[in-house]
C-alpha cells in the first residue's frame, strides 16, 4: 500500500477530490499554505494499493492545472531621490497551480 500526499492549489482542490471520489478513492483534505506566494493550498492524502497508484496520479495531474498569475512584489528603490527604506511594488508574472506529489510506502494500515 502507498500513501499519496498531493499539494494542489486551493482552486483545484475540490475538482481533484471530486474526481478521486468518483473513481472510488477515499481522500482526506487538509488546508495548508506556504511556498513563494504564501498562498492557500489544499493537501490531499490518499491511501491506495500499489496497482492503482498510476491512476491516482493521473487524476491529480488531469485536475490540477498550472496557470499564470500577476503579483505585486516589493522592491527597494535603492536610494533614488532620497527614498531610502521605501518599498515600491512592481508586477511580476508567476506560474501557480499544478501539483506537488509525494508517495510513501505504508508499513501498516488499519481502519477502525
Amino acid at each position: 500500500m502507498k500513501l499519496v500526499f498531493a499539494i494542489v492549489h486551493d482552486e483545484d482542490g475540490h475538482k481533484v477530490m471530486e474526481e478521486l471520489n468518483k473513481n472510488g478513492f477515499g481522500v482526506t483534505k487538509m488546508c495548508s499554505s506556504g511556498g513563494f506566494l504564501k498562498a492557500g493550498n489544499t493537501t490531499l492524502l490518499v491511501g491506495v494499493e500499489e496497482e492503482k497508484l498510476d491512476e491516482v496520479i493521473a487524476i491529480i495531474e488531469k485536475k490540477s492545472k498550472s496557470r499564470k498569475q500577476v503579483i505585486n512584489t516589493p522592491a527597494t528603490p535603492g536610494g533614488m531621490n532620497g527614498m531610502n527604506g521605501m518599498y515600491m511594488p512592481y508586477p511580476v508574472e508567476v506560474t501557480v497551480g499544478g501539483a506537488t506529489v509525494f508517495v510513501v510506502d505504508v508499513e501498516r494500515f488499519h481502519k477502525a
